[in-house]
């Protein structure tokens, strides 16, 4: 028989040894396993940063007029950890501090609860740093005020006014520019989350802090990391009770780079007023005329010189944060997106370059003649001419002159029954579209902003991707009979299941009326002002599809030159030579002696000759056409691509037209038949090639008198108040 007392004490024992190794195990994990990780938890216990943001970097114009800029504010804060020993947590103070802001106690203390804590209001109100940095309680303070705070700092303890960096947008000659320029805003949680996730940045001393404000669209949140420099990081030593025993470690601030930008700021302002003038030309007409978008390129290398969209924003209304009020109303307006990098809209007829550069590369003969009829019947379908009429057997370089649709549906449906027609696979050839994707429709620029649409290409693709995606919804409703509209209307619910089975059982197949809608920029294709600029611009040099860019350099504060960014081709447009030729010929008529003529009636054409061609794209329902004016210049010898489009405008010889002549005018110094380069809106009569200079003290050399741009508050009022 076993002994008790022996077995208890083996149990005890083995229980002692497990407990034993259980604990050896555990230091050895925390000692040497995460041994580093607990250190330096332990360390972030006794130490505490206090941040100050590096003076943000500027953005100037070709010519070094500042777009952006910073002006000087002096700010009232409050050091929480000096307030706290005083009678009360302080209270007394505040209420001195209040009474001479001439703002309420409450107010104050509101500033200095940390979010999140109970009571706290929301942000940006409370405060989202850290414990050991004065919290900024008021900016814009009057001199006076502040130097009384300063002179008696025995009735102030904890309160200092010191001067800071505030953002401005400058509007040198009234300019807007907000979709290009973009805003501030707090830093996001995505940009927090993102950030822990990734432990360099994690640990980096430039990392993002919940106090920081970034770029939140425009050049100010793609180049975010260039402008943002680095922050000043004082890292101080705090014992168990929370005082601060000395300063570890102190990083100096870096200041932000200057960005260079290829916009020059009387051209911008140029083209501003005039795209709001084409608006306001569309509603004279009696059309609603809503919205609209402008953009002028240099073809030789892709820079942007001016590029507007309307309806706009005051960016200025960013700084500080924006109330619910003012940003419902932001909302409503849509001026928010740019029309013309992320707008979508029908080409219409200036897309038959498009469709001349396919017939080119197809083997059509581009000098022969072609009918010209006022319509073409398909079934039950008529395809008509919009804004031409029946010419007969012309040209094809006249078709392009008068714009006739039914040169170009004859043209599409020739393709489209040599590739097949009714009986064509998915895989069989759509020349539109192909030529189409060479000029860079159907895919983003790649401009220098955050966001920008990539369009849509009407062909054999995107009929298998739209049936794919819509395939379920129409059989569906192929089978139900739409039960509920026809109780009300059976004739109506037919009709609609009739077109539904037929989508269902293929509603993948390229249709002759798809063919012939997508000669001339109709039915599924969709463009943005910017690509169209760019095709046009590809047309002008011979074929080269550039990157637009907004920046041409990056600056230091200092006046050194961190980085040149060189023009990127992004692809060619690969047909005949023979074709481009033609096309290159063919559209400076269309404004001596086509649709495009009225506007220019007066020009200098024989000085300035003009390639255009005009476009009266139709929508879906009782909308007006979209109208739009293509072009480029001198089209013996281009420089520069200018296009203009307004929503529900009608043509665009009339509504478009007269605004991209205006722009001209100003680009070329034109004033009635003569043309003086010394006129020009341009520093010179042209693009600088030249980098601005900067002074060691970090203000830039602008040009001197009419061309610096300096505007009063007033005037600046004035011009933001238009674009509201």
């Amino acid at each position: 028989m076993v002994d008790r007392s022996n077995l208890r004490l083996a149990i005890l024992s083995i229980l002692v040894f497990s407990l034993l190794a259980t604990l050896v195990a555990r230091l050895f994990y925390l000692q040497v396993v995460t041994g580093d990780e607990y250190r330096a938890a332990a360390a972030n216990n006794t130490v505490r940063e206090v941040v100050e943001p590096a003076v943000r970097g500027l953005i100037l114009d070709q010519a070094g007029r500042p777009l952006v800029s910073n002006r000087t504010s002096i700010v009232v804060t409050v050091d929480r950890q000096v307030l706290k020993q005083e009678r009360e947590g302080g209270a007394k103070v505040i209420n001195r501090l209040a009474k001479i802001l001439g703002v309420t106690p409450v107010s104050i203390s509101e500033r200095l609860l940390p979010c999140g804590t109970e009571g706290a209001p929301k942000p940006p109100i409370c405060w989202n740093g850290s414990t050991y940095q004065s919290v900024p309680v008021a900016r814009d303070v009057d001199p006076q005020t502040a130097l009384t705070i300063m002179e008696k700092r025995s009735d102030f303890p904890g309160i200092t006014a010191k001067l800071e960096a505030i953002r401005e947008y400058s509007a040198p000659f009234g300019v807007n520019a907000a979709h290009i320029l973009g805003y501030l805003g707090p830093v996001t949680e995505n940009q927090l989350t993102e950030q822990e996730a990734d432990a360099t940045q994690r640990v980096a001393y430039d990392r993002f802090r919940k106090t920081d404000v970034v770029g939140r669209s425009g050049l100010e949140n793609y180049y975010d990391d260039v402008l943002r420099g680095k922050p000043s990081v004082t890292t101080l030593e705090v014992d168990t009770s929370g005082q601060v025993t000395g300063t570890v470690d102190q990083k100096p601030a870096i200041a932000g780079s200057y960005l260079v930008s290829t916009i020059d700021a009387k051209l911008q302002s140029v083209v501003e007023g005039q795209l709001v003038a084409a608006v306001q030309r569309a509603q004279a007409q009696g059309y609603p005329g809503d919205s609209g978008a402008a953009v002028v390129v240099d073809v030789r290398n892709g820079q942007i010189l001016a590029m507007a969209s309307y309806p706009t924003y005051d960016p200025a209304i960013w700084i500080g944060g924006v109330t619910q009020k003012q940003y419902k109303a932001l909302m409503k307006s849509d001026s928010l997106s740019s029309n013309a990098t992320q707008g979508l809209f029908a080409p219409g007829s200036t897309y038959k370059v498009v469709s001349t550069a396919a017939a080119g590369k197809e083997g059509f003969s581009l000098y022969s003649d072609y009918s010209c009829p006022k319509n073409i019947k398909l079934g039950t379908q008529v395809f008509r001419n919009y804004e031409s009429s029946a010419y007969g057997r012309i040209p094809l370089a006249r078709a392009l002159e008068v714009s006739c649709n039914t040169v170009f549906y004859g043209i599409a449906d020739r393709m489209w029954d040599q590739a097949g027609g009714g009986d064509a696979t998915r895989d069989s050839p759509d020349p539109i579209a192909e030529a189409a994707q060479m000029f860079g429709f159907g895919s983003r620029t790649g401009i220098d902003l955050p966001v920008e649409s990539a369009g849509r290409i009407a062909s054999r693709a995107f009929k298998v991707q739209n049936w794919e995606a819509k395939r379920d919804t129409w059989c569906e409703n192929a089978v139900s009979g739409y039960p509920e509209t026809r109780k009300t209307d059976p004739k109506l619910a037919d009709y609609f299941t009739a077109i539904d089975k037929e989508n269902c059982a293929d509603g993948f197949r390229w249709r002759e009326g798809d063919a012939l809608n997508a000669a001339i920029g109709q039915g599924d294709t969709a463009v943005t002002p910017l690509q169209m600029a760019m095709a046009y611009a590809a047309i002008a040099n011979g074929g080269k599809v550039y990157e637009p860019r907004l920046v041409k350099a990056v600056m230091g504060a200092d006046g050194s030159v961190v980085e040149e960014m060189k023009p990127v081709v992004k692809s060619t447009v690969d047909v005949p030579k023979s074709t481009m030729t033609f096309l290159r010929n063919s559209l400076p008529g269309v404004t001596s002696n086509g649709s495009g003529e009225t506007p220019f009636i007066g020009f200098p054409l024989d000085q300035i000759p003009i390639a255009s061609k005009t476009g009266s794209a139709q929508v879906t329902g009782d909308k007006v056409s979209t109208s739009w004016f293509a072009s480029y210049a001198p089209a013996n010898k281009p420089k520069y691509a200018v296009v203009v489009m307004v929503t529900q405008g009608g043509t665009g010889s009339k509504t478009s037209g007269p605004s991209v002549r205006k722009i001209y005018e100003a680009l070329f110094g034109v004033n009635g038949q003569s043309v003086n380069p010394a006129r020009s809106v341009l520093v010179g009569g042209t693009p600088s090639k030249k980098l601005p200079v900067i002074r060691p003290d970090g203000t830039p050399v602008v040009p001197k008198g009419k061309d610096s741009g300096v505007v009063t508050a007033q005037s600046r009022d004035e011009s933001r108040s238009r674009t509201e």
